[in-house]
């Protein structure tokens, strides 16, 4: 039985002429399933029904057609012709060939879709897990901070009790323990020249603040702070705790105090919450703040 050659079957199975002889020229005319190969793969391509510039029948390692010979050459006898059953045989095994290689390409895209749904899925994670190192060392920084505050506000006091227990030696070595040196306290030096001087210590007696922040969706964070720690402590503990807001957008934030109504400055963020008057407990308010 004559078989249909490689160009003939291509276009048998509705592939155009030109498409079909440029793939076989581009594929080293190796067989239809090398050119199958290419069509398939450069079907979408905008210069896919271009011809080549260089003749065919050179590229393809054949003898030129009578057409690409030119008057006086000679024609190599035509193959018999193939009969109608024969014919439909053919292109019935090229179809099957057709659709296999169409299933291989499809389980091919599959494949490659899901490792890179797989790729993006573990860039996910890894983002994820980068923001949340990220969260935690800030957290970390934060309390170390508030640490090294704490201790060297311990220091101060301690280095404050000892001057103290050391004018006191003073004042009872100069004055010797007898009733003219009662008066004696005035000397210290105080807002007030009277007993009631020892009254402005009590405020200072108030270590810590506890503070409430209301937040804009109306829900509210409560926290206690040293009550010498600054005020940018209460921004940055709501600023890691109020959570995503609409859009996935971290705006920056403003506090406000809520009687009297007060904005708090930038300047105010270094300010103590004690000197702010916000101790021993003070309710926030969070507005968004205005990109400057």
């Amino acid at each position: 039985m004559a078989e249909l050659t490689a160009l003939e079957s291509l276009i048998e199975m509705g592939f155009p002429r030109g498409r079909a002889e440029k793939a076989l020229a581009l594929t080293g005319n190796q067989g239809i399933e090398a050119a199958m190969d290419w069509l398939m793969e450069h079907e979408e391509d905008p210069d896919v029904d271009e011809p080549l510039a260089t003749p065919l029948g050179h590229i393809l390692g054949r003898e030129p057609t009578s057409s690409e010979q030119g008057p006086g050459s000679t024609v190599e006898e035509s193959k018999p012709a193939l009969s109608e059953e024969e014919r439909q045989e053919q292109t019935k095994r090229m179809l099957e060939l057709v659709a296999q290689k169409q299933r291989e390409r499809e389980e091919r895209e599959e494949r490659e879709a899901l490792e890179r749904e797989r790729q993006r899925r573990r860039q996910g994670q890894e983002l994820s897990a980068a923001r949340q190192r990220l969260q935690e060392d800030e957290m970390r920084r934060a309390a170390e901070e508030r640490r090294r505050e704490k201790a060297e506000e311990l220091a101060a006091r301690q280095r404050v009790r000892e001057k103290i227990e050391r004018d006191k030696a003073e004042r009872a070595k100069k004055y010797g323990g007898s009733g003219s040196s009662q008066p004696s306290p005035p000397t210290e030096p105080g807002p007030v020249p009277s007993s009631p001087s020892q009254e402005p210590p009590t405020k200072r007696e108030y270590d810590q603040c506890r503070i409430q922040v209301r937040l804009p969706d109306g829900t509210s964070l409560t926290q206690t702070f040293r009550a010498r720690e600054q005020l940018a402590a209460v921004r940055l503990y709501v600023e890691l705790h109020r959570g995503e807001e609409p859009g996935g957008g971290r705006d920056p934030v403003q506090l406000l105090s809520g009687f009297p109504r007060r904005a708090f400055s930038e300047a105010d963020m270094e300010r103590p919450l004690q000197e702010l008057g916000l101790v021993p407990s003070a309710v926030l308010i969070v507005a968004k703040k205005c990109p400057s």
